[in-house]
């Protein structure tokens, strides 16, 4: 029996064309990072889905929880004048 159900996880993300974001796409289990792009490789781009892949470990990840809502985020709702709708797009631009 094999140790796979002790590797880590990895998250995935996929690039599916030249200059589009990366996004996640899933995670697979591999014990190192060169097994976990291979993993990826193969599960996550079979088809030609991807033309670029990241493999992150899991635990790396650090995000923000529901609880840091308010003050996590508040320095961002005083500055109003990120927001867009304080300019006007000039007649005849349809995407900027």
């Amino acid at each position: 029996m094999s140790d796979s159900n002790n590797w880590p996880t990895w998250e995935v993300f996929t690039q599916k064309a030249q200059g589009a974001p990366h996004e996640h796409a899933g995670n697979v289990h591999a014990p190192d990072a060169e097994l976990a792009l291979l993993n990826a490789r193969d599960v996550y781009s079979r088809r030609n889905e991807a033309i670029s892949l990241w493999v992150v470990p899991t635990e790396s990840i650090v995000a923000s929880t529901p609880e840091d809502v308010g003050p996590f985020f508040d320095p961002a709702n005083d500055k109003m004048y990120r927001s867009p709708n304080f300019y006007k797009t000039p007649d005849g631009i349809k995407q900027i």
